[in-house]
């Protein structure tokens, strides 16, 4: 295994994952906000599941994303 492709791809990955997961998280906050769904002082439960198929990997992640 080449450990230096393995690190970059991995980290490639997972800039990806972040990016686009804040980027969901944002549109879908402003939706929610522009309906009156939400009033901006929340704090939303959020889950997160990894799942790397070969690896039989599947890891839960909790958190609280805060609006204020």
């Amino acid at each position: 295994m080449n450990e230096e492709a393995f690190n970059l791809s991995l980290r490639k990955f997972l800039k990806t994952v972040g990016v686009s997961s804040q980027r969901e998280i944002e549109q879908a906050v402003d939706k929610a906000r522009a309906e009156g769904r939400l009033s901006g002082n929340e704090s939303l439960p959020a889950t997160m599941t990894l799942n790397v198929e070969g690896l039989d990997l599947t890891v839960t992640f909790d958190g609280s994303i805060e609006l204020e």
